[in-house]
């Protein structure tokens, strides 16, 4: 969704906000590296306590103007940040924002900033499951470049964006095309968001650029206090050869149900499917590429505000041999995954 740091104050404020989350996951396909799979970049480590993402974030807020900068570790940031150069795979968030008009409905953000792409974000305290969907961890995160925001109405929520490229801080060497993407964000009312964001580019250089296109679609339903959900559809087609008539494709669908038990206590069930049978995202290892369907159920518990504790059990089946393991590839996964995060926001001055 489309972010708004505005607050309706000439005064600059300062805060500080940060994120921790630990995690264990055991793979019961018990592979012989501490790497799960190769397509995942969230608690992706087997058998061990480890830090999936942990940041530290200075944001400065006025009517005019906004600004956000934030430095983060990690085996997310270590697996997801991996084409990136030198210091910049530090860099989480650093953007700055800019009011075009008397209503200040209309901003222009510039420099590294959360993806408008998807449900799901790198906080995984602000997803219904612990994990992220094959849907999440196959489309951009981050982005980089400008983008325009327009609010005509409080419902809507209109940005188009000039990109460096499908999830990247820095253009891809050689190649010389901004990629362009859209949102739009419709909320009639508090308990439900439609959202539909695009991204058109290539993630190769002129010599060989393939052309991709790709359109997100999901809407988020509360039913009551206790009941939600979201159901989601992605799908993108490519190129096959530079300047060819010919495209793949890949696609996901999925839906998420989530119960609050009681005011500490959620769960969430998800259905998922991923299909890749080209290797456009997930490169191809088998006859038939990357079909898998998935389930998860997670049990949160919240103490407080800011701190999460999290159970999940994930069950993955392919078409194909595509999983690690230990004696052989299997075409079943399943893992229990277990996380406690931590979240905090304070003003830090005026």
């Amino acid at each position: 969704m489309a972010q708004s740091d505005t607050i309706p104050t000439n005064e600059p404020i300062v805060a500080l906000s940060g994120f921790l989350d630990t995690y264990y996951v055991y793979d019961f396909n018990m592979t012989d590296s501490d790497l799960r799979q190769p397509f995942l970049f969230n608690h992706n480590r087997h058998n061990q306590i480890n830090l999936n993402l942990g940041f530290i974030k200075v944001a400065l807020m006025q009517s005019d103007y906004r600004a956000n900068f934030a430095l983060h570790a990690g085996t997310y940031s270590n697996d997801n940040y991996s084409a990136e150069p030198g210091v910049l795979k530090s860099i989480f968030e650093a953007n700055i924002g800019i009011s075009l008009n008397k209503k200040r409905n209309l901003w222009l953000d510039t420099g590294i900033f959360p993806s408008h792409i998807g449900f799901e974000a790198a906080v995984s305290s602000d997803n219904w499951t612990l994990t992220r969907s094959l849907l999440a961890e196959s489309s951009p995160y981050f982005l980089t470049g400008a983008k325009l925001t327009y609010c005509p109405v409080d419902q809507l929520t209109i940005t188009g964006l000039v990109l460096n490229g499908w999830q990247r801080i820095q253009r891809l060497q050689g190649n010389s095309l901004p990629a362009f993407g859209t949102q739009l964000v419709f909320q009639p009312s508090e308990s439900i968001i439609l959202n539909w964001s695009s991204f058109v580019g290539t993630d190769d250089p002129d010599s060989s650029r393939r052309m991709r296109y790709f359109n997100n679609f999901y809407g988020q339903f509360m039913v009551n206090d206790k009941i939600g959900f979201i159901g989601g559809f992605d799908i993108g087609t490519q190129q096959t050869a530079k300047e060819s008539s010919d495209y793949v494709y890949w696609l996901s669908p999925i839906i998420i149900g989530k119960y609050n038990l009681s005011k500490s206590w959620k769960t969430a069930l998800r259905l998922e499917y991923f299909q890749d049978e080209n290797g456009v995202i997930i490169p191809k290892t088998s006859m038939n590429g990357f079909k898998t369907t998935g389930v998860s159920l997670n049990i949160d518990y919240s103490k407080s505000q800011n701190l999460l504790c999290r159970i999940e059990g994930r069950w993955l089946k392919s078409k194909d041999n595509l999983f690690y393991s230990k004696n052989r590839p299997s075409n079943v996964n399943f893992i229990i995954a277990a996380s406690v995060a931590l979240k905090f926001s304070e003003e830090v001055g005026k």
